[in-house]
Order: C-alpha cells, then structure tokens, then sequence
C-alpha cells in the first residue's frame, strides 16, 4: 500500500511538532518547515501527496506559497488559522486551497479532513494513470483540452473556440482552481503588457457561453469578484 507523504507548514515549533507526530503516528510520512520558503524548498527535494499549510508565518505566508506551489502541483492544501475572519478563509480557497481548519483545532477534525482530502487525491491519480493520456491533454470534470490536436470537449461533445479563447482556456485549465487576474491572462496570452481588462471581460463570456450548459451559472469556469477567473477543481 502507498504511504502517503504530507509536507506540515508551520512557525509555531508546539503545533508543528503536534500535528506531525500524530500524522506519524496514523501511518504518514511527515516533511517539516517552518516557513513558505522552506516549505516550497522541500517541495523541491520530495514529492509531496499533501500540504497543511499556516496562514500567517514569516518570510513568506501560507497564501503566498500556495499561490507558488500550484505553478506545479496539484496535490492538496489544507490551510491553518488562528483567524476567524472570513476573508482569510475565502482568500485562501480561491487561491488554490482545498480546505481549512481554525485553530483551535481537535486532531481528529484535521485528520479527518486529510483523510477525505487523500482519498479525493487517490482517485484523481488512479484516473491519471489508467486514462490514455497524451503529453498536453488536461481534464477538469468533463471539460478537456487537448493541446496537440486544439480541441476542446464538454462531455465528450467538441466545442469550437476561437484561437485567443483556447489560449485562454488553455492557460486556466492547466491549473485547476488556482486564479488568474485580468491583466496576467492578457500578459500572458498576448504577450504583451495589459492594456484593457474589457478585451479578457467579452473573451471569458464567449467562452462561457460556448463549455457551460447555463452560462448565468457556470461549472467551470468562474469569476472570483475583485480578483479575476479560475477553472473550478471537479
């Protein structure tokens, strides 16, 4: 059976050390750091099944590492908090997070969230791996996107797209959940500096209209208000 390997984000050295002990002590493999940076250090040196992540830390926050990490990976981010604040848990979310704890916190509610959030993971992998899959193909749901044939597909139905909006789709499908500003899908799309977020506005309506069955109410893909656009993890 696969052990799975959980990366713990925490300053505080009673917590980090409490809440991995007790992951040990359920069958995980358990890497430490104390801050984003270290935490996306390890990253570098191990693959990671799962991340519990603090929000508030020095050097570098839980946020901002998240925001890092889903460049790359797609495992999930548990976020710790000793806020209540709401913002904190919705900021947190729509930047790639997958759940949140409060602190205080029982050990048995967050072992219970890494396991539900494990075996959520389990089947994404299990599906990657039996799935014919090319280099380029990405799924979201039964949104996919293959690079090499520029197609797109909505419940194994082609969708025709334009060549700016499969560039766009393309870019958000490519990291599930994580969101992208107005201005950064234009720089990166056009590759050019942003000059009119109105352009991104018409280009991510049509889009809708064409992959979602009730665009006034959208599966994929969404607008985080304030902020910008994301593909919704499945």
């Amino acid at each position: 059976m696969m052990t799975y390997r959980i990366l713990v984000v925490e300053d505080d050295k009673e917590i980090l050390e409490g809440v991995s002990i007790y992951l040990r002590n359920q069958g995980y493999d358990v890497l430490q750091a104390e801050d984003g940076l270290e935490g996306l250090e390890k990253l570098e040196q191990e693959e990671v099944h799962l991340a519990v992540v603090d929000v508030m830390m020095p050097r570098m926050d839980g946020i901002a590492m998240t925001m890092r990490l889903r460049e790359k990976h797609d495992f999930p981010v548990i976020f710790l908090s000793a806020k209540s604040e709401e913002i904190d848990k919705i900021a947190g979310l729509n930047i790639g997070g997958d759940d949140y704890v409060a602190k205080p916190f029982a050990p048995m509610e967050l072992l219970a969230r890494v396991n539900s959030q494990l075996r959520r993971y389990a089947r994404y992998l299990s599906v990657l791996s039996t799935r014919e899959e090319r280099w380029g193909r990405y799924a979201v749901g039964g949104l996919e996107l293959d690079e090499e044939a520029v197609e797109v597909y909505v419940d194994e139905v082609p969708v025709r797209l334009t060549p700016l909006e499969f560039k766009i789709l393309n870019l958000l499908i490519r990291h599930p959940g994580r969101v992208f500003s107005a201005d950064e899908i234009y720089e990166r799309v056009w590759n050019d500096r942003a000059v009119s977020t109105e352009t991104i506005m018409v280009h991510i309506r049509n889009i809708r209209e064409k992959i979602e069955i009730n665009p006034k109410n959208p599966k994929y893909l969404k607008v985080v208000w304030g902020v910008g656009y994301k593909i919704e993890k499945q």
